[in-house]
């Protein structure tokens, strides 16, 4: 197989892991003020994704890395042109991130309630900005024969993009609150699974309209079958979810964003990036990869390294399986 398409499907992974971990990530801290009725049910909720949130910012890391190295070209346009996205995204997990660290570092229930807020914005804004980035990625880009966007940076900002940002934030949602329900225990569990229950079809549903959107203009027989199997599984997620079977749920929401991933890439294939300028204009895999040798060092070092994150991280969710609730956490004492 071409080591082009290989790192196209790499990458693809990548996308697929940051969206499934840190998408239930980002859900639990939108949904950390719906949720929670007090501060110890908040410490709980921030418990459940506070040994994994950075490990799961890294597969991030890791899609832009890859695409620097192994699509120059791609890397060069997109990252060039969606910026303000981007902006979004490196702000609100800045915040978050020091907002987790900080929020039990002083005995105030007001120093505790603004580090709240800043999880929440910050779980907000990287959702949208990645659900812009990606769907500009997707839909296409004003980009001339150079590469270059044509127009000013809010070019690209149209209701299909828009629509993009709503299913990342609408996908996160639902993940989160069944991950709540996964991993925690008493009144939480129930409100989490009673939420997901009641916000599931309309907040699932941008996700299905942008799968559609793309179908209709760049779909081939194959992802279209894909994206029926992404609609049953949707639902299949919500009628055990309701039969209280988190575990399942959770597995069924993770084959949503995977199958997700596979039509949207799939879709995409052979462009990186379609131009909504001039379809000529498209940027390819072919044409932005790397040069052979360079594809080939990349295989090697991934051959190497990417198994070892793979175990590392299932091993760190394997040590924190069990759920935690309100009897787990104990008085609040400041260092």
């Amino acid at each position: 197989m071409d080591l082009a398409l290989v790192w196209f499907l790499i990458i693809a992974f990548f996308w697929l892991g940051y969206l499934f971990l840190e998408g239930f990530d980002f859900g639990v801290g939108m949904l950390l003020p719906v949720l929670s009725r007090d501060e110890t049910e908040r410490r709980v909720m921030v418990n459940t994704i506070g040994p994994v949130w950075d490990g799961n910012e890294v597969w991030l890391i890791v899609a832009v890395g890859a695409t620097f190295a192994a699509f120059p070209g791609w890397y060069a346009t997109l990252l060039s042109s969606a910026y303000l996205p981007l902006l979004a995204v490196l702000v609100g997990l800045i915040g978050r991130g020091v907002a987790f660290e900080y929020r039990g570092k002083v005995d105030s229930v007001r120093w505790r309630r603004n580090w709240d807020r800043v999880i929440v914005v910050g779980s907000w804004l990287p959702a949208l900005g990645v659900g812009l980035l990606l769907s500009w990625n997707v839909l296409g880009l004003p980009i001339d024969a150079a590469g270059n966007r044509v127009g000013s940076a809010f070019a690209a900002f149209q209701w299909e993009t828009l629509l993009g940002a709503l299913a990342i934030v609408g996908f996160s949602l639902v993940h989160g609150a069944v991950f709540v329900a996964l991993k925690t225990d008493g009144e939480i569990r129930s409100r989490a699974r009673r939420l997901a229950l009641r916000i599931g079809p309309v907040a699932l549903s941008p996700l299905l309209g942008l799968l559609l959107l793309v179908q209709m203009r760049a779909g081939s027989s194959w992802t279209w079958l894909v994206v029926g199997i992404v609609v049953l599984t949707g639902i299949l997620a919500l009628v055990v979810l309701s039969a209280g079977r988190e575990g399942r749920a959770f597995a069924l929401m993770a084959m949503v964003i995977i199958g997700s991933v596979i039509a949207l890439f799939g879709a995409l294939y052979p462009n990186v990036i379609p131009s909504t300028v001039d379809p000529a204009f498209s940027l390819t895999i072919e044409g932005t990869a790397s040069s052979p040798y360079t594809l080939q060092v990349m295989t090697w070092i991934a051959g190497f390294g990417a198994p070892a994150v793979l175990v590392y991280q299932g091993w760190t969710y394997w040590v924190f399986r069990k759920r935690i609730g309100t009897g787990h956490i104990p008085p609040v004492r400041v260092p």
